[in-house]
């Protein structure tokens, strides 16, 4: 069966003249776009079905039963992370136990599912955009496929310390002009899903229109899909507060 894919996005500097310059349609469909490009050739089972949702829609993107029909959710946000529910973000973290992948894009390290998933802090050092050479530390994992063992971009700059837990594989490491290195590639484990944390995607620059970035979110998409049948329902006997 095809893989599908919900593309999330705050949908609020899209509609700013210098972000539209960029992305057109907006960030989720700029994903949207190459997510499907990438269906070429590749057989039923390894086919992306994308669809997008936004903040501003009904149940905050995801009314009609959207989040339940997901294998992989990708995030975009930035600065609104405080306007999604608590009770949105508990859903999604539930659904990640369950099998559902979850790719955390830019700024959603901050996001609450990202906090949520992770149980720290996730902060970082940040600075103005920067020359980014992104190198693949992990040559051999699935996400890395097709990817060379650098390339560069012009980025947001990111620094370490970056508070999250010792990812559980490290695909992608970052050096930027500033002299501050960053893990740019995180996977994690949680429950039966997977979880991708992916460093570019400044709004304001066009990383997700390089090739090598659109690769490595494809693969992502679908290194993050369920690999297998979960047999009951994942449920939680204690609920921690949100960070």
């Amino acid at each position: 069966m095809a893989i599908k894919v919900t593309v999330w996005n705050e949908n609020v500097h899209d509609k700013e003249e210098y972000v539209r310059a960029i992305h057109p349609n907006g960030i989720h469909n700029t994903v949207k776009d190459f997510l499907m490009r990438s269906n070429a050739g590749l057989p039923e089972d390894q086919q992306l079905i994308v669809r997008t949702a936004t903040l501003d829609q009904p149940e905050q993107g995801f009314a009609d039963g959207l989040l339940e029909d997901t294998d992989v959710l990708m995030w975009w946000g930035h600065m609104h992370h405080g306007e999604v529910s608590d009770e949105l973000a508990e859903r999604i973290v539930h659904r990640v136990w369950g099998g559902m992948g979850f790719i955390a894009l830019h700024s959603a390290h901050m996001s609450k599912p990202f906090m949520r998933l992770m149980g720290t802090p996730c902060t970082l050092h940040w600075g103005d955009e920067k020359k980014e050479i992104m190198w693949t530390a992990m040559p051999s994992h699935e996400i890395a496929a097709g990817v060379p063992e650098h390339f560069e971009l012009e980025e947001e700059m990111y620094g370490e310390p970056f508070m999250v837990p010792t990812p559980d594989e490290l695909v992608f490491m970052s050096w930027f002009e500033t002299g501050y290195v960053f893990r740019s590639g995180c996977c994690y484990k949680r429950g039966y899903g997977r979880v991708f944390y992916f460093e570019p995607g400044h709004e304001s620059r066009p990383s997700y229109h390089n090739e090598h970035v659109q690769r490595i979110l494809s693969n992502a998409a679908r290194w993050a899909a369920p690999h297998f049948a979960i047999p009951h329902e994942i449920k939680c006997d204690w609920e921690p507060s949100l960070v």
